[in-house]
């Protein structure tokens, strides 16, 4: 895991790439929890004032600050009441799964727009790293938030899914989801073999980018 902040003097153009990427994909990952969450009758968050698209609303500013420093870090979760939401076993996964959703949608766009750059010749050094850095950091964020640990959004779809009887497993997550998380984030660092996320990521984007006919070094 590297720190974008390296990049200040080495690559400005990629540190900035990576901020503006990080501060559009986080606030539109939470306006999209919050537009569900209100389209299924749940006012929690507009009345906060999370239905915006204003970046101030939806960043955290610790993990902004991390995000910066470790390359790690986290938006303001949106506020929702699950007894609140016309589907009350579906409606929290709703509300959970479109910010990943979101991500996705905004990866396969960029990976759209490579593809019409690369075609019409007007691809630029400048436009290829913004575009594929917005491509890369969506796509991560999509599926890293898949995952079924608290407080990720994955978890919502394993509550979900789980019978009655297997509901102790998203207790044990919800109790120490948290250290488990950290767990998944930190021991690659330490153990470079235990990094498994790192595999997945690239294969992801190698099939993203295939869809379009493209193989990018």
């Amino acid at each position: 895991m590297s720190s974008p902040l390296t990049l200040i003097f080495t690559n400005p153009l990629q540190f900035l790439a990576i901020v503006l990427t990080l501060v559009v994909a986080i606030t539109i990952h939470e306006f999209s929890h919050a537009a569900v969450a209100t389209a299924q009758g749940d006012d929690t968050a507009r009345s906060q004032g999370r239905l915006t698209l204003n970046p101030i609303k939806h960043l955290d500013p610790f993990g902004t600050i991390l995000m910066i420093l470790a390359g790690f870090g986290w938006g303001r979760p949106v506020p929702f009441v699950p007894a609140r939401l016309r589907n009350k076993r579906f409606g929290p996964v709703l509300v959970s799964l479109v910010g990943p959703f979101s991500n996705f949608v905004l990866a396969f766009a960029s990976a759209a727009l490579l593809k019409l750059l690369y075609d019409t010749g007007t691809l630029t050094e400048t436009s290829f790293t913004f575009v594929r850095t917005f491509m890369r950091i969506n796509l991560v964020l999509g599926i890293f938030n898949l995952l079924p640990i608290p407080p990720l959004d994955g978890s919502r779809l394993l509550a979900a899914l789980l019978p009655e009887s297997k509901q102790g497993i998203v207790r044990f997550l919800d109790q120490y989801g948290v250290y488990l998380l950290l767990a998944v984030v930190f021991l690659p660092v330490v153990y470079p073999d235990l990094n498994w996320l790192g595999p997945l990521f690239a294969r992801a984007e190698e099939a993203l980018l295939g869809l379009f006919g493209l193989q990018l070094a």
